[in-house]
């Protein structure tokens, strides 16, 4: 087995964003600028291209407004030499509505979600309070869809997805939230999604604002930092810095990609 390439590919970016909103109770400077952006991931092999997560549409942005959409997951990895049609794996961390909003773009794929995490976002409690805002029940539509015609794979825990690429269900900032281990050159990255947004949630050990389980939370800390064979190796889910961390991952793609491993 060839050890694979890891690409992170940011989609979209909101500026108007604030410390207070990330932080678990607030913070102690809720008010100083702190900008995310949204990203998705690729991991390629010769053997196989598993994507991580799908992103939101221009349609959501625009109608969730004060999101930047930069340029389709798709037509970034077309640039990576990976056509989005032809992808067999198509991971999805949980069913926030940022990393599920392309899945009908990858129509070859097998889906994989944590069987928890489709069962919270199909019961009763997924249109409750703040949740409605959390996901797009047009997505869930279209996931039951691609249950019903068994596209779909739902997971009890860890799962190989491919020899080299593992999940692990960690949950804490949604029920059925899973990272992503990937065997690369550079050792075991670990693609961590939201559980941990940015570098500082997980290096100051303060959870992310959105919490389903605190603890769980902080044993994904823990976990995570297990998996991954080294702190750099440990990729978060929204933070700028990735792209300062790692090299462009091909010409033409400033702001757009990187090459994690």
């Amino acid at each position: 087995m060839k050890p694979f390439a890891v690409y992170a590919i940011r989609y979209a970016h909101r500026e108007a964003s604030v410390r207070g909103e990330h932080f678990y109770r607030g913070d102690a400077r809720p008010t100083e600028p702190y900008p995310i952006d949204y990203f998705v991931w690729a991991a390629v092999s010769p053997e196989a291209t598993v994507v991580v997560d799908a992103g939101f549409t221009p349609e959501t942005a625009k109608r969730r407004g004060s999101r930047d959409y930069l340029q389709s997951p798709m037509d970034t990895l077309r640039q990576l030499g990976v056509e989005a049609k032809a992808v067999e794996h198509l991971v999805i961390t949980h069913l926030h509505y940022d990393h599920v909003g392309h899945v009908s773009d990858f129509p070859a794929a097998r889906v994989l979600v944590q069987r928890s995490e489709y069962e919270f976002w199909t019961g009763p409690f997924a249109m409750r309070g703040e949740y409605g805002h959390l996901h797009e029940r047009n997505d869930m539509v279209h996931l039951g869809q691609q249950l019903a015609s068994g596209r779909l794979e739902l997971l009890d825990g860890e799962f190989t997805v491919v020899p080299g690429i593992t999940l692990h269900h960690v949950g804490g900032h949604t029920q059925g939230l899973q990272v992503v281990r990937v065997s690369t050159a550079a050792g075991h990255v670990v693609l961590a999604s939201d559980a941990s947004h940015f570098y500082e949630n997980i290096r100051d050990d303060r959870p992310y604002s959105i919490v389903d389980h605190l603890p769980s939370m902080y044993r994904a800390f823990d976990r995570i930092r297990e998996l991954a064979d080294a702190e750099e190796l440990i990729v978060p889910g929204h933070d700028p810095a990735v792209l300062k961390r790692f090299p462009e991952a091909a010409s033409g793609l400033t702001g757009l990609a990187v090459r994690v491993a």
